[in-house]
């Protein structure tokens, strides 16, 4: 089943992109429809987020929700199969003079989880060296595909999690960009409970204490999905400057609002099928 699915998303990216936002659109209404579990997810990350929408608001934010999250889905295939002349088109780079101020040196590519994160990666890694953490997909297929997309340029390099830190602080050190991914819930180890959208949420600490270990610098690159048929654009953001601060809560807080903020420019982008949530304080039960 796998295999099938994976040889109808590789037929799909052969269509115009206008066309294929279309379908996706439309897959993830009906993945919405019979998903309850993750829609419940949606919904209730929605309603922690944004309490002060009221529910109709917040149903047609979870509807669209859906149909950004079913079009990436389906749009993965253009950074699996198409050509390079081809992403170039479709993912455009901008505020690379951002990323021309710290290129060469220590770099953590700051990547929130929108739905265009894994097409902006690829985009990123046709023109640049990157390192990135993996993890291993539980199905064969699925790995195979993920791993060989996003080495398939030549410039990346991955690095399973459980190799701790240090291939990573080699890598930033040798000035190859880490492309970091760090604002979901991985349980209570090495995290702290910060505040995102005013919730406390299970956040881990390791963009501050890697930034000090290897004396980089963090630069958001954050990808946006366009409307229909005009595809992505990949923004690098300015270096933030006196970071870290020593302060580990404070640099972690100066994280979550950085990313609250690019949520509020596209909330429907934002890959709330994540249970964000799911590890509370001591004594606090789960939403979900």
């Amino acid at each position: 089943m796998i295999r099938l699915a994976i040889f109808l998303l590789w037929l799909l990216h052969f269509l115009p992109l206008a066309a294929l936002a279309r379908i996706g659109a439309g897959a993830g209404l009906l993945f919405m429809a019979l998903d309850t579990k993750r829609r419940n997810n949606v919904r209730t990350n929605l309603r922690l987020c944004f309490p002060g929408l009221d529910e109709a608001a917040r149903g047609r934010l979870l509807r669209e929700h859906f149909k950004a999250f079913g079009r990436g889905i389906l749009e993965h295939g253009f950074g699996f199969w198409s050509s390079a002349r081809r992403l170039r088109r479709i993912v455009r780079l901008e505020g690379l003079e951002h990323w021309d101020a710290v290129r060469g040196r220590p770099v953590i590519l700051l990547a929130p989880h929108f739905v265009g994160l894994d097409i902006g990666g690829i985009r990123y890694s046709m023109d640049y060296q990157g390192v990135s953490i993996y993890s291993r997909a539980r199905n064969p297929a699925v790995d195979e595909l993920l791993l060989r997309s996003r080495i398939r340029f030549g410039n990346s390099r991955l690095w399973r999690r459980e190799e701790g830190l240090r291939p990573l602080v080699k890598s930033l050190r040798e000035g190859i960009a880490f492309y970091y991914l760090p604002d979901q819930d991985m349980g209570g180890k090495d995290s702290l409970f910060v505040p995102f959208f005013g919730v406390p949420a299970s956040t881990i600490t390791a963009m501050p204490r890697l930034a000090k270990l290897a004396g980089a610098r963090v630069v958001p690159l954050v990808t946006r999905q366009l409307p229909g048929g005009e595809g992505y654009v990949a923004r690098f953001y300015p270096a933030w400057e006196g970071y870290p601060t020593g302060d580990l809560e404070a640099d972690v807080r100066r994280m979550n609002a950085f990313i609250e903020e690019r949520v509020l420019e596209m909330p429907e982008q934002y890959w709330w099928l994540h249970r964000r949530f799911k590890t509370r304080p001591p004594g606090e039960p789960s939403p979900y």
